[in-house]
């Protein structure tokens, strides 16, 4: 598929100027060969007001309804461009620039095909609507996942037995299930079932923290408490050179194992406590767990 028209116009007309930089001025791509304030007859010190009543004034006499003359036409047209370029703050600031400044060609032919042809959001507005789509995305995504494994579990044996023993404690040992009432049974299952608190690894219940423009704007709060946990953590073992405690010195054994935090959690507290002892976050002794878990690995076969 071909770029867009705009593209390809905004394109070879660059080309084109960077063409004609040794010939024309910087500033006469603003205007072609004209000056911008001549061509509506004002100076370069007139505010607003005065540019604008210029314009209302030739725009009547040469307009293509008031004066069908066809050189009074592209007489128009000039003036036009001229009242867009000094009517708007930014774009007649960059052309004083390029008034003052000649010598800088490239910069201001630059700065001249960004403002029109240059996005005009707010970079600001661009981030926060991105993060905001993103967020939707992640949500509904989360959610989806969720409800189709929470889908999927209700149909095991093992959720069945649960709901079934529930509903026996419920009604005091005996079942209240009626035989050809569907709606009763279907409506007391959903009722029972919002009791068990089903937890599914890989497909957790979507919260509004984990969504991406909520860590976004937790970020400088994350940032200073990894800091200060990295401070404190520096403090304790390197400075003052304190034993691990519990806690951190399952941390060092878990990630130089590379055992993700949900495996460790699933860990035996003595397997733990076996791993731990070891320090394996010490190099050779690393190494020493590793040649002991191959020499076990070779006798097994």
């Amino acid at each position: 598929m071909a770029p867009p028209p705009l593209r390809w116009s905004a394109v070879a007309a660059l080309l084109f100027s960077l063409l004609l930089l040794p010939i024309l001025p910087s500033h006469a791509i603003y205007c072609d060969e004209d000056d911008c304030y001549d061509l509506l007859g004002v100076s370069q010190s007139a505010n607003a007001s005065e540019i604008k009543k210029a314009y209302y004034k030739l725009s009547l006499k040469h307009h293509p309804d008031k004066n069908p003359d066809p050189e009074s036409r592209k007489l128009f047209v000039k003036v036009a461009n001229a009242y867009e370029i000094l009517k708007d703050e930014a774009t007649r600031e960059q052309y004083d620039y390029a008034i003052a400044h000649p010598e800088e060609v490239f910069y201001n032919t630059a700065r001249y095909y960004h403002a029109y042809y240059g996005h005009k959001t707010d970079a600001r507005a661009v981030v926060v609507g991105l993060l905001l789509v993103l967020s939707a995305f992640q949500y509904l995504n989360q959610w989806t996942r969720y409800t189709q494994a929470i889908s999927m579990v209700k149909k095991t044996p093992a959720y069945k037995n649960r709901l079934r023993a529930l509903e026996l404690e419920r009604s005091g040992g005996m079942s209240i299930k009626k035989k050809g009432n569907k709606q009763m049974d279907k409506r007391m299952e959903e009722d029972l079932s919002k009791e068990l608190e089903l937890q599914i690894q890989g497909a957790e219940k979507p919260s509004m923290w984990s969504i991406v423009v909520v860590q976004f704007l937790l970020l400088p709060y994350t940032l200073g408490k990894l800091l200060l946990w990295r401070g404190c953590w520096f403090w304790r073992y390197q400075i003052k050179k304190d034993p691990y405690a519990w806690d951190d010195a399952c941390y060092l054994t878990r990630t130089s194992l590379k055992v993700p935090l949900d495996a460790w959690r699933n860990v035996d507290e003595v397997m733990k406590s076996d791993l731990v002892r070891k320090r394996l976050w010490e190099k050779a002794n690393m190494e020493r767990y590793l040649t002991d878990m191959r020499k076990e690995t070779k006798r097994r076969r």
